[in-house]
């Protein structure tokens, strides 16, 4: 059965784009859920006359995914996860937790099904992982996927540099110090003066 898609469905095609599909697909889904509308002699008629306010909007998504995409390509999210021995997981990290880390992360919405994960992730470690933004348009975001102690070990590594920032000159000190043959370190700590 022909019909014409009003929307993109992916792997089939977008807006305006006549395919053939089976009667109960299209009865079933397409057409119930307004993915597409038969292609009828009048329905293609009207396609015809819209054509250039499809390409105008079809040039409008493009851009928009490959922005999309360059700022997927350069970013890093994080997701924490319970961890037992040896790295491994406590459970997997799945898509919809990708999509949601994109989300909070990156204040990027992204459908959770449009991220091509492929199998669970079960270790600690770093992943590139895909994701389709519009057609053939992908992004690949780095997901770091750590364990909680690791986490809080980060964030006391931050909190602590935080201090050291925000600690007023007169109050630095400056350490000096040589290491010894046998592995010992002497240290001389003195105060600044401004």
């Amino acid at each position: 059965m022909k019909v014409i898609l009003l929307k993109e469905l992916q792997g089939k095609g977008g807006e305006g784009d006549v395919i053939d599909v089976n009667r109960g697909f299209a009865n079933n889904f397409l057409l119930t859920q307004g993915y597409a509308v038969k292609a009828t002699p009048g329905n293609l008629k009207q396609l015809e006359e819209r054509k250039k306010n499809i390409a105008k909007r079809e040039e409008t998504r493009i851009a928009d995914a490959n922005a999309l995409a360059e700022k997927l390509n350069d970013a890093t999210v994080r997701v924490i996860a319970q961890v037992g021995e040896e790295g491994v997981l406590f459970g997997s990290v799945t898509a919809p937790l990708v999509a949601d880390a994109i989300a909070e992360q990156l204040d990027i919405e992204i459908d959770r099904r449009r991220v091509e994960l492929g199998k669970p992730i079960k270790m600690t470690g770093t992943y590139q992982v895909p994701v389709s933004l519009y057609r053939d348009i992908k992004g690949t975001v780095t997901v770091v996927v750590a364990g909680e102690s690791e986490a809080e070990e980060a964030i006391d590594a931050i909190e602590e540099a935080i201090d050291i920032a925000e600690t007023p000159a007169d109050e630095m000190v400056e350490v000096d110090g040589e290491v010894a043959a046998d592995g010992t370190v002497e240290v001389e700590v003195t105060e600044t003066e401004e």
